[in-house]
């Protein structure tokens, strides 16, 4: 049976600060939980008898079974597939050496739940294994940016720090950000490491981290001459660059 206080411990996690406080993060779903258990402790495993005979030795602190209404009740979706889970948070040492090795990407201030989980679920295909957020990006854990995660936090790092002061650290490092008075990134030279900086959905890029960005890049529309939406949703421009930066290296 699921006590109405453990569904009230689990609502509890829309919040941030009760996330924060608890250092906990829910993820519902076959896929999600399935890929999420074994990176992460869990801490509570909610989940139908039929999931729990599918996927036998399982491991969490707490498991408990449960009828499909009593999930829905505990759950934060609105149609629940029978298994929802309480992780805990990972905690990473942030390095800044990565970036000189590898390419990884930097958010300033993005705010959409949804966008930060679709670009976390990029960097993975692009195997781009660390993001840095400055502190104003939503919550990694936010339920809707885990959900939209689809699984791909359990392979990608995000760190959240003073991002004007991280960008600086970097000296050398090629730094890349997308701006309309940029180059086209078609006809730049594209360097196998380094940051990709993308903007805040409304704002882009700001001055303080813009002034830090020694590479500008600008994503063409086409045909140039032809009237076209004023911007791309953040996740877009992300896939689009990362699919260039990483066409150069296998066309090497």
């Amino acid at each position: 049976m699921l006590s109405k206080n453990k569904i009230k411990y689990i609502h509890s996690l829309e919040l941030k600060k009760n996330r924060k406080e608890e250092h906990a993060f829910v993820a519902e779903g076959h896929k999600l939980v399935g890929d999420l258990l074994g990176h992460f402790p869990c801490k509570l495993l909610v989940a139908t008898h039929a999931w729990l005979e599918r996927n036998p030795g399982k491991k969490a602190d707490e498991i408990i079974e449960v009828t499909q209404e009593e999930l829905t009740r505990a759950s934060l979706q609105k149609a629940p597939q029978e298994v929802l889970a309480v992780f805990e948070q990972p905690t990473y040492e942030m390095d800044a050496s990565v970036v000189s090795q590898n390419l990884c990407l930097a958010l300033d201030d993005v705010q959409d739940p949804g966008n930060l989980g679709t670009i976390i679920r990029l960097a993975d295909w692009f195997g781009i294994e660390h993001i840095f957020c400055s502190q104003g990006t939503v919550d990694v854990y936010n339920p809707k940016t885990i959900q939209a995660t689809m699984g791909a936090l359990a392979r990608v790092k995000l760190h959240y720090c003073h991002l004007p002061s991280f960008i600086a650290s970097l000296k050398d490092t090629p730094v890349y950000g997308t701006f309309l008075d940029g180059e086209n990134m078609y006809g730049k030279n594209l360097s196998e490491h380094g940051l990709i900086v993308m903007g805040n959905e409304g704002n882009g890029i700001s001055d303080e981290v813009g002034k830090l960005v020694n590479e500008r890049l600008y994503i063409p529309n086409y045909p140039p001459q032809r009237e076209t939406s004023e911007s791309l949703n953040v996740a877009i421009a992300t896939s689009v660059i990362c699919a260039e930066f990483r066409r150069r290296i296998t066309n090497a």
